[in-house]
């Protein structure tokens, strides 16, 4: 586990279900046997079937996991991230259309409450408009309400949460951000993340980052500790103060994937993956 700024504890190790459409259900099922406890999702049909990870959610408290006992993080996603199937009216207000995505998540999920509601990400790839702040506003009248017990915001610059935390009343618990090792691992969000003591949660670190398993020096590391070059990854990302997401759909790798935890890097290891890729 590891805790939030507010005091909440999240798990160490995020399963995420993006792009598994028809499967959702059994996946996120399988994840959670194989001892996944947080999971992530979106109310946006193009890349996730929240309706389906709720189905799962159901089936997991018949299997003995109460729903206290998982982290459940969705997402409001705004209008140019969205097709035709929008959960909400997107002729509304931007802060109802929020309310309205929100209380379809709930019903999706089969909850009454989420851990995490997070920002998909901004409106703009510069700076933040007055449609960020009116769903950052609305984000944290849900925070205020208690309906959800954290907030966050994904796909973000440096640039951008730096105003976030800056201006806004209730600053983010969470940032989601894909991951480059080319690009220091994300090192200027995870420094503001570091200083302002919010959750870094990295996705895509094995597809965004192809060229680290075929470093010789990486591959060469990985089997003197005995681990998979997914393995080492997913550790190197835990000990640098990352919180990693999978969304692997093969059972023994999602066990292989949360065995990580019981390694161990050594301080030089972690600064030659963490230079990786940077010229």
């Amino acid at each position: 586990m590891v805790t939030a700024y507010n005091g909440v504890p999240v798990p160490s190790f995020m399963y995420g279900t993006a792009w598994k459409k028809e499967a959702t259900a059994e996946l996120v099922v399988t994840a959670v046997e194989a001892g996944f406890r947080a999971i992530d999702t979106a109310n946006q049909l193009i890349h996730y079937d929240e309706a389906l990870v709720g189905n799962a959610l159901l089936k997991v408290t018949e299997l003995g996991v109460s729903r206290e006992h998982l982290f459940v993080q969705t997402k409001f996603t705004p209008l140019n991230g969205q097709d035709h199937r929008t959960p909400y009216d997107p002729r509304a207000a931007v802060g109802t259309q929020v309310e309205q995505s929100f209380e379809s998540s709930l019903a999706h999920l089969h909850t009454d409450y989420v851990d995490s509601y997070v920002l998909h990400g901004p409106y703009n790839r510069r700076g933040l408009g007055g449609e960020d702040w009116e769903v950052w506003g609305a984000l944290e009248r849900l925070y205020e309400a208690k309906k959800t017990r954290m907030i966050g915001i994904s796909n973000v610059t440096a640039e951008q949460l730096a105003l976030v935390c800056a201006q806004a009343k209730v600053k983010p618990m969470v940032v989601q951000n894909r991951c480059y090792a080319a690009f220091g691992w994300d090192q200027g969000v995870r420094e503001i993340c570091r200083a302002q003591h919010i959750l870094y949660q990295g996705f895509s670190l094995l597809t965004a980052n192809r060229e680290v398993f075929a470093d010789p020096a990486i591959r060469a590391m990985a089997g003197r500790y005995g681990m998979g070059l997914a393995q080492l990854v997913f550790r190197f990302a835990m000990q640098i103060g990352m919180l990693p997401l999978t969304g692997t759909t093969n059972p023994q790798h999602m066990k292989e994937d949360l065995a990580c935890r019981d390694f161990t890097l050594a301080e030089a290891d972690l600064k030659r993956i963490e230079s990786i890729g940077i010229q």
